[in-house]
């Protein structure tokens, strides 16, 4: 540890003295003003024995009562020791002091500090509820709070220089280097070196160029899809959740749908009058449309009894319905949005996310696949998948074992 001693601390110090009263912790102040002044040069000394002089201080004024003085050297101990930063510390002496002097550079540099970082997640909250108008205030402090964790890691722009970006994800998997460093690597600093990892472009392709590395990476990888995974299956079977809350749970996880797709559109609104759920560009640069509907809250059964067999409910139907439509409106637009969006939609295709099979315990769960899957073999550009399918497909690619949750007492 760093034992801080300067002219800040001497000036506080004489305050103390000119309120201490007993004769006894003037000279315990004494001993410490002589320690600082006995630096080589202008250097003020500190170290361990600084330390040892200002408890003892705070001792001898604590058993002569003196217990303003024991405040004051006790933050005399918080500063030395880090606890409390110098421009707090200097507004403090300035407090003490009384001063009816205008605010100090410090101040208003922390005034203007609070204001621009307040403005700044204000209208990151604005922002977001833009983009999810039915979000929850839980929901809006939880996005907050999640940028707030990333702005540790912020980084210089290497395109725009002069401006800084906010790299999502970079808390988590700094935490994750850093537990990795922690359990598995003989690391002297965990922090430092996962944050240095996290915040350097560089090392990033240091690790990426080396097997071991890549191997590292691959691993933080897929922690960060298993963590999404965990959500999304709560939310799948959660019989509150809505279209809303899936959509949310979904998002930036195109991994889950297969890995034929490289990426998630930004636009979502492709076509006038309709807005697709989760836009998916497939590897050849075609569009994949994911349509999404209720999982435990759905309105109607996935599937019903017809002739003597399972076959597909109306909520199916209907969904699927919807799903054609949005392919038929981006084929008649297709040489506009290619033209301004760069997205090649003549061949789109689209996935719809419906049901779970526990809406239907009386019915198998294998007779409810079978149905949709005969529906599947007569479409060629839709695809019914319930999301129970999805998180199990999901959860083989992971190679995770199929266990099913266990339900607490």
């Amino acid at each position: 540890m760093v034992v801080r001693s300067d002219y800040a601390l001497e000036l506080q110090l004489e305050q103390v003295a000119a309120r201490a009263g007993d004769s006894r912790v003037k000279d315990a102040l004494k001993a410490v003003s002589r320690h600082i002044k006995s630096g080589t040069g202008r250097n003020r000394k500190g170290g361990r024995v600084l330390v040892v002089l200002l408890e003892e201080v705070r001792s001898v004024a604590a058993a002569a009562n003196e217990w303003q003085v024991v405040r004051l050297v006790q933050d005399s101990l918080d500063y030395v020791e880090g606890r409390i930063m110098r421009p707090d510390f200097e507004e403090r002496y300035e407090l003490f002091q009384r001063s009816t002097r205008p605010l100090s550079s410090h101040q208003d540099y922390a005034a203007r500090t609070l204001s621009s970082t307040l403005k700044f997640f204000s209208q990151l909250g604005r922002d977001y509820l833009v983009e999810h108008p039915e979000a929850t205030s839980k929901e809006v402090l939880e996005h907050v709070s999640a940028v707030g964790q990333d702005a540790r890691y912020l980084q210089q722009s290497q395109e725009r220089k002069g401006r800084y970006q906010i790299l999502r994800g970079s808390a988590e998997v700094a935490a994750w280097f850093e537990q990795v460093f922690t359990e598995r690597v003989d690391v002297e600093d965990p922090e430092k070196a996962a944050r240095r990892i996290v915040m350097s472009p560089k090392s990033l392709e240091i690790l990426a160029a080396d097997r071991e590395g890549q191997l590292l990476l691959r691993a933080a990888e897929l922690q960060r899809r298993r963590r999404g995974l965990r959500t999304l299956r709560a939310v799948v079977e959660d019989p509150r959740a809505s279209e809303s809350d899936l959509q949310r749970a979904l998002n930036g996880q195109h991994w889950i749908f297969g890995g034929q797709f490289v990426g998630q559109a930004i636009q979502r609104r492709l076509v006038p009058g309709d807005e697709v759920d989760i836009p998916l560009i497939r590897g050849d640069g075609v569009l994949h449309v994911v349509e999404l509907k209720r999982s435990m809250s759905l309105h109607g059964p996935l599937v019903k009894r017809h002739r003597g067999a399972w076959a597909p409910g109306a909520e199916v139907h209907d969904a699927v319905s919807q799903a054609v439509n949005y392919l038929v409106g981006l084929d008649e637009h297709r040489h506009r949005i290619r033209k301004e969006l760069n997205i090649e939609t003549r061949r789109a295709s689209a996935v719809v996310l419906i049901g779970h099979p526990a809406l239907q315990p009386d019915v198998p769960e294998e007779q409810i696949n079978e149905a949709l899957r005969t529906l599947n073999t007569h479409m060629s550009r839709v695809e019914v998948v319930t999301y129970k399918e999805l998180v199990d497909n999901a959860k083989r690619a992971l190679g995770l074992e199929l266990v099913p949750p266990t339900r607490s007492a």
